[in-house]
């Protein structure tokens, strides 16, 4: 299994028009961060967590030929608003895409996108079928997948726990039954806005004392703002063991 990161940026934080800060002016290419995502690929195909505003680019970038299934963290609109983009998979595959979301972020979905679930559907629209995420693991491609429970603020958002590779984004909190359920990963994959506190965002030492707690070898930092600073001068504070994850970053698990 692959695991490669779409994206590691965020919208929070950021002024729409480019700030002209150093990261936005940075000639790294580390610290060119599209909206957070990443895809899973497996034998039976790719999976695909959040369709962020950015997807259509994520996957003509990754050079992606074939998608089967997309999960969903939770529905605000940084995860969610690429979903169109999905009916060019939908042409070439001649077949609809199992989006997997909890109810409350179908209800969302259902909204957001009226048009793909209306009873006349307009050639070319989107091709969905919504399956729900629960309590229990899931069986999606062949993995069994491992919803975790967390709070970004007041809003739940789901994890996923993914044999030793465990992938969690907008959170500030994860009770002790949900933390339980990430011990034993070798990889933990977790979001650190930024080294203030924020109401709803691990902030970086937040996160690393989180890795430190579950005892997770290799930790990597996902949902990055440009407050954070540039990418060579966060990681050179880093700890052995923790690492800023990066557009385009691949990982064998």
């Amino acid at each position: 299994m692959k695991v490669t990161f779409l994206g590691t940026g965020t919208s929070q934080g950021v002024p729409v028009i480019a700030c002209g800060c150093e990261v936005c002016t940075s000639t790294d290419s580390k610290d060119k961060r599209l909206r957070s995502s990443i895809m899973i690929t497996a034998p039976a195909g790719n999976i695909v967590v959040d369709t962020t505003p950015d997807f259509r680019y994520q996957m003509l970038r990754e050079k992606v030929g074939h998608l089967e299934a997309v999960l969903i963290t939770h529905s605000h609109k940084d995860h969610i608003a690429g979903m169109d983009d999905i009916r060019a998979f939908n042409y070439f595959q001649q077949s609809a895409i199992n989006i997997y979301a909890t109810e409350f972020s179908q209800s969302v979905i259902k909204r957001e996108f009226a048009y793909a679930f209306s009873d006349f559907k307009y050639p070319g629209i989107p091709e969905i079928n919504l399956k729900t995420i629960a309590d229990d693991p899931f069986e999606v491609n062949g993995l069994t997948i491992t919803p975790i429970h967390v709070m970004h603020h007041k809003m739940p958002v789901l994890g996923f726990r993914i044999h030793d590779f465990t992938y969690i984004t907008d959170a500030n909190y994860i009770a002790p039954e949900e933390k339980e359920k990430i011990r034993g990963s070798k990889i933990l994959v977790l979001n650190a806005l930024r080294k203030e506190k924020h109401i709803s965002h691990f902030t970086l030492e937040e996160a690393i004392a989180l890795g430190k707690e579950l005892e997770v070898p290799e930790l990597y930092l996902t949902h990055i703002s440009h407050q954070l600073g540039l990418h060579e001068a966060v990681s050179a504070e880093l700890p052995a063991g923790v690492h800023l994850a990066y557009d385009g970053l691949r990982l064998d698990i």
